[in-house]
């Protein structure tokens, strides 16, 4: 009796989980496919990176932006340093004979934000009428501002929100990152997409610079380390139902790099998990709730089957008709980010994936984390 209860609710949930993910996808493919239009953009744009030690990649950041295809005259980039201990401010003043311009934050109070503290400074400081943040290891092509800026112009977004993907992976465990990576940027988009804006990624977001003042910028989830995407985004998308759109197009993605290590990994993930009690939507605080409760009753039917193996029968069921969902979601994700080889990594990834978002569900909602070198909550 206790086995048919149980398993019945872990099928359940199942079918809710792919009918998620499903739904997701549908949100996906009724994002047109975008590409920049041939007039010049008129939108004066900020690009706003908030730095702390990143001596070894910002230059490459900074001589990405600077080889834009994009109006010299309607572009400024400003850089603030977060209390750098290295070369990061050193190499920023060296490109101020291009126009770029630093800023140094000194705070004297301890912070739990600091970057939403060195996005709002900038923000003052900023001339252009769009924002656009990314962050000081990311790298992209030459017509990424161009994408954004002319996909904004055509539909008079308040916010837009634009691809990030990993890259130059170095191991499996970097790619297996980079596949889970493109299933977040994917849900993201595809709630955009369906009309219910959940998730996006800091390193590649703009809004209009009169909307962040509109809403009071950060405040309200100013203490949070984390949320200067996510969490705006929602206080964007309450004003303005469908003022947020997503750019879907190949020269809008910005790449970043997979973390080196698991501990790394954890630390970015539970930053990631530590506003989700923040979210003021409560759909999207039950689809997360349901998930992690999905991924238990997967791992309890692990545990069971040493106590008897037609768990492990209906495990296998399971485990299979998440790993259709989650196949015939990327599949589509990894066409457009032209990495579909990955894709054979999603079988391993099915299943570790059940084990992290049980940990990460518990411990990116308690206790602190160490990030950027500094001890938070």
């Amino acid at each position: 009796m206790a086995l048919i209860v149980i398993s019945s609710i872990a099928l359940l949930l199942t079918m809710g989980y792919a009918g998620a993910v499903f739904y997701f996808r549908s949100g996906w493919q009724k994002l047109p496919l975008y590409a920049p239009e041939a007039k010049a953009p008129l939108t004066s744009v900020s690009i706003l990176i908030a730095a702390r030690n990143e001596e070894e990649c910002i230059a490459f950041t900074i001589e990405d932006i600077l080889k834009q295809n994009y109006p010299q005259g309607l572009v400024e980039l400003i850089v603030v340093d977060d209390h750098s201990t290295d070369r990061t401010a050193n190499i920023v003043e060296w490109y101020g004979k291009d126009g770029v311009k630093l800023i140094k934050l000194r705070e004297d109070q301890t912070l739990n934000s600091y970057k939403k503290k060195a996005i709002t400074v900038a923000i003052n400081e900023a001339k252009g009428d769009l924002i656009i943040t990314t962050d000081a290891d990311c790298r992209m092509g030459p017509e990424w501002l161009r994408s954004i800026a002319s996909f904004y112009e055509k539909n008079n977004y308040k916010m837009v929100s634009s691809p990030v993907s990993y890259f130059k992976e170095k191991s499996q465990f970097e790619r297996l990152q980079t596949l889970e990576f493109l299933y977040l940027i994917g849900l993201g988009a595809s709630s955009i997409g369906n009309g219910k804006p959940s998730t996006c990624n800091g390193a590649n977001l703009a809004y209009r610079r009169d909307v962040f003042f509109e809403l009071g910028g950060f405040k309200g989830i100013d203490n949070l380390a984390s949320g200067d995407d996510e969490l705006f985004l929602h206080k964007v998308a309450a004003k303005y139902p469908q003022g947020v759109g997503f750019c879907k197009s190949r020269h809008a993605i910005v790449y970043t790099t997979a973390k080196p290590n698991l501990k790394e990994f954890i630390r970015q993930r539970k930053r990631w998990a530590s506003k989700s009690t923040k979210y003021k939507e409560k759909s999207i605080v039950f689809l997360g709730v349901a998930i992690w409760v999905f991924n238990v009753s997967v791992f309890l039917h692990f545990l069971l089957g040493f106590i008897n193996q037609t768990y492990w029968l209906v495990l296998s069921l399971i485990i299979l008709l998440k790993f259709i969902a989650e196949y015939v979601f990327l599949k589509d994700i990894t066409e457009f980010t032209r990495r579909k080889e990955l894709l054979k990594l999603l079988p391993l990834l099915t299943i570790i994936h059940v084990l992290y978002i049980i940990y990460i569900g518990v411990a990116g909602n308690s206790g602190k984390y160490v990030w950027k070198d500094r001890l938070v909550r």
